[in-house]
């Protein structure tokens, strides 16, 4: 709160800031209001819902994974229906959000980052918008700014989010033939709610899970935030391996974004998907486990310090190794699967050296395991 309160009048976001004080206001009157004197259609909740998912879907693979991070390429029919249901979600331009969000994974935590957690929950979560932004730096977004629909989305932004409002308003209107309906739930509970849920990626999302692939900065995991973030809520993950495509990277993590972006790419709507390979994924959660075991380890009353220290050196070596050269395998299987006879005898060899590796994950397991079950000093 340090922070608001330092706010001067020149470095006000008046515009953000009133439209954001508007209609939360609007909303804390008219919902109690409208709830006590009328019942909501199903077809009411069900559009407000329809929405809210479409503008989240839009914002998480269109904003974020495509045009912030490029993690894979729409055809200019998904591009188009992303960008218009994106920009019905009221969170900016594109080149003003890809802008702050390349940004904020530059300078992750530091003083530079626009939403840092460092300046407080509150602050990442909402705060943040009530301060002027900084001046678009061209060279930051200089690949946005060739594509003529963002271009035109940027110069006409305000417009064209009251447009796509009113387009959807109407619409509900006429499905239900409730206006008050429309406005408060299908208008302003909805921009509510996708705004505090896309909020808490900025302020949740670097507070409370695992630092499971970099404990060095405060983005974390948490299956529990991707359920209310259309899949975003793998945020160490992310921070990570900005550029996959996917957040949640097991099918069983729920990332419908993901699951849209596969889709579209199997029926021919999308291509150049970016997706980090599970090698490169265990390297990095090795090497982020082995700094976590040897910090235990000095923290711990266990008298063979030296000699457990060495044995996750040697084990993780043998290991990264290892996966170093399952990697290399599966490059020249990929680059030799034309030919018959080189394809079959490296996928040979493929099966006989991952059981090696899966004995030695195994193996750094238990030692994980039996490190962390240490008691300290």
């Amino acid at each position: 709160m340090k922070y608001f309160q330092k706010l001067e009048y020149k470095n006000f976001n008046w515009k953000t800031g009133i439209f954001i004080v508007s209609y939360h206001l609007a909303l804390f009157i008219g919902l109690p209001f409208y709830l006590f004197n009328v019942i909501p259609k199903a077809s009411l909740l069900l559009a407000t819902f329809l929405l809210l998912f479409l503008n989240g879907i839009s914002i998480s693979a269109g904003y974020h994974r495509y045009y912030a991070h490029k993690a894979y390429t729409p055809s200019k029919v998904v591009e188009s229906i992303l960008l218009f249901f994106s920009t019905m979600a009221m969170q900016g331009s594109v080149i003003y959000w890809s802008h702050e969000h390349r940004i904020h994974h530059r300078f992750t935590d530091k003083e530079e980052d626009p939403h840092s957690i460092k300046k407080g929950f509150l602050y990442a979560h909402v705060l943040w918008l009530f301060k002027k932004p900084k001046p678009i730096d061209e060279m930051v977004v200089q690949d946005l700014t060739k594509n003529k629909l963002v271009r035109f989305q940027h110069s006409y932004y305000v417009p064209l989010a009251i447009a796509t409002n009113l387009v959807a308003v109407i619409f509900v209107w006429w499905l239900t033939q409730d206006l008050a309906g429309a406005l408060i739930m299908s208008f302003l509970l909805r921009i509510f709610l996708l705004h505090h849920f896309t909020w808490f990626i900025n302020s949740l999302a670097h507070t409370w899970g695992a630092k499971t692939y970099s404990g060095e900065q405060t983005a974390v995991d948490n299956y529990i935030i991707a359920l209310v973030t259309f899949g975003e809520g793998y945020h160490n993950y992310h921070h990570v391996f900005a550029s996959d495509y996917r957040n949640g990277i097991r099918w069983y993590h729920f990332d419908p974004s993901k699951w849209l972006v596969w889709i579209l790419c199997k029926i021919g709507l999308v291509k150049d998907l970016k997706k980090m390979n599970q090698y490169t994924i265990k390297k990095t959660i090795i090497l982020e486990d082995k700094k976590i075991l040897l910090e235990k380890i000095r923290e711990s009353v266990y008298e063979q310090k030296e000699a457990l220290e060495n044995k996750v050196h040697e084990m993780s070596e043998n290991l990264l190794t290892k996966l170093s050269h399952a990697n290399i395998l599966f490059h020249e299987y990929y680059k030799f699967k034309k030919i018959k006879d080189q394809k079959d005898a490296i996928r040979k060899q493929i099966k006989e050296f991952k059981l090696g590796v899966n004995e030695s994950w195994k193996a750094w397991s238990r030692l994980t395991k039996d490190i962390m079950s240490l008691p300290n000093v």
